[in-house]
């Protein structure tokens, strides 16, 4: 593949937003020098040097085309999305949900990133904002000290921030599968692993929860989570039934022993191909180590559980985007300056990957002399960056993909899931039109003809 430009575009982060601009530059024909810290320097959340290391979870939700992330995939695929092809080659058995194998994918981007012809990957800790642009900026939130105070100095006004929690994961060998079934509230396929809760059980168990001792936040700093990813302890006080009708509700499961649906139930979803290892979904968690081993273990079948990792709490780092991006990306300040990820204020996996789509193409538009592209606004992927760029800078937020961003329908439907399904033929529908009027390459979707 040659080069239309010898203008290199510089991309600061080898997280999933960096990792998918610096692709989409370069699929384009723009070189691209990819900036990564690790492992020279690693954060409190990492473990490895792999390009789009998965911190969290290692599922991207909903693969579903009549659910927000689903659709959200869908316009990725169809714009030829790096991430979203790694993730549907590292899937897991998930149901709906598309579930990877965290290594493989972070070895399938890291391979595609370093064998592309047009992309250097630099493993060097940038500590000041390049004056050449074009630069896109995708550092997540765990941007470096230094780098973070230069771009508060850009910006003219503090980051806002919150702390995002990581659930456990226990080893697989350590679970009592006589107590647990396989099982999933919504698909056929028997996705996760599921603890049963009989009232009694339930009861001890949010009991010691509300009442274990957690990691605090240091005095100077406040804690505002996010409300998507609230530790498990954080929802538990929140009432005595709010588990037992959120992360934890028994909707569609019946315990092959009783026959009976269980007052409440903790699911487990594998971590690797292999399933050696599992993750207690929905129980991102602020708790001490040790608090995590009582307290969980109360759950049937983690009676005996060895933790792989516990559970933490992060800080994470985002700008205010409605101040100081445009829908295109661009820092309002300097047309050559990119912000992507979550960094600006989009919240989860594919959300951060679609923001560097849009920068990757943008920068590289740029670099071409061509006109820069704002997404429509039908679209996920433009009613993403047309929250982050339009919300009340006062009270901004980060922010999931949800079909609440997308703009009504000019008439009402009943019921909702018919209503959805509009939304989301209509969004693909607008954005095959705007691949065909911009010139984009059109790449194949997983939900080709889908009519609803």
């Amino acid at each position: 593949m040659g080069s239309l430009t010898d203008k290199p575009i510089t991309v600061i982060g080898g997280g999933l937003a960096g990792c998918e601009a610096a692709w989409q530059a370069a699929q384009l024909g723009v070189p691209v020098l990819l900036y990564e810290m690790r492992p020279k320097l690693m954060t409190p959340a990492h473990k490895t040097d792999k390009l789009a290391e998965l911190v969290c979870s290692n599922s991207l939700r909903s693969d579903l085309i009549d659910k927000p992330a689903g659709l959200l995939k869908e316009e990725m695929r169809r714009l030829g999305s790096l991430i979203i092809r790694c993730a549907d080659q590292a899937a897991l058995p998930g149901g709906g949900a598309l579930t990877v194998d965290r290594e493989k994918f972070a070895q399938l981007v890291t391979e595609a990133i370093e064998s592309h012809p047009l992309i250097t990957v630099v493993r060097e800790v940038v500590t000041e904002i390049p004056k050449e642009g074009p630069v896109i900026i995708a550092t997540g939130p765990l941007t470096h000290d230094a780098l973070a105070g230069k771009i508060r100095d850009l910006i003219g006004a503090d980051f806002l921030y919150f702390y995002d929690a990581v659930s456990p994961i226990v080893d697989a060998e350590t679970i009592d599968y006589e107590k647990c079934f396989w099982g999933s509230r919504y698909q056929d396929e028997p996705a996760y692993l599921n603890c049963p809760m009989t009232e009694d059980e339930y009861r001890r168990f949010w009991e010691a929860l509300v009442n274990a001792e957690r990691h605090e936040p240091h005095e100077f700093e406040k804690a505002i989570f996010f409300e998507g990813c609230l530790p498990i302890e954080e929802m538990a006080r929140r009432g005595y039934l709010t588990l037992a009708y959120g992360p934890l509700r028994p909707t569609g499961l019946i315990d092959p022993r009783t026959g009976k649906r269980p007052f409440a139930v903790v699911q487990l979803r594998p971590e690797n191909a292999e399933m050696t290892m599992f993750n207690l979904v929905g129980f991102q968690t602020s708790l001490k180590w040790g608090e995590q081993k009582r307290v969980f273990r109360l759950i049937p079948g983690l009676e005996s559980a060895e933790f792989l990792r516990y559970g933490y709490i992060h800080r994470n780092t985002y700008i205010n985007s409605p101040i100081a991006l445009k829908p295109t990306y661009q820092f309002k300040g300097r047309d050559d300056l990119f912000f992507a990820g979550q960094l600006t204020g989009v919240e989860g996996y594919i959300e951060s990957a679609a923001s560097g789509l849009v920068a990757g193409i943008n920068a590289a538009r740029l670099t071409r002399n061509e006109p820069l592209l704002v997404f429509p606004r039908e679209t996920a992927i433009g009613s993403l960056v047309h929250y982050i760029t339009s919300a009340d800078p006062k009270h901004f937020a980060p922010m999931n993909i949800n079909f609440g961003l997308l703009p009504p329908l000019e008439r009402k439907f009943r019921p909702k899931e018919v209503r959805y399904r509009l939304m989301v033929l209509r969004a693909l529908e607008k954005l095959d039109e705007f691949i065909a009027k911009n010139g984009l390459q059109r790449h194949q979707g997983k939900y080709e003809g889908w009519s609803g």
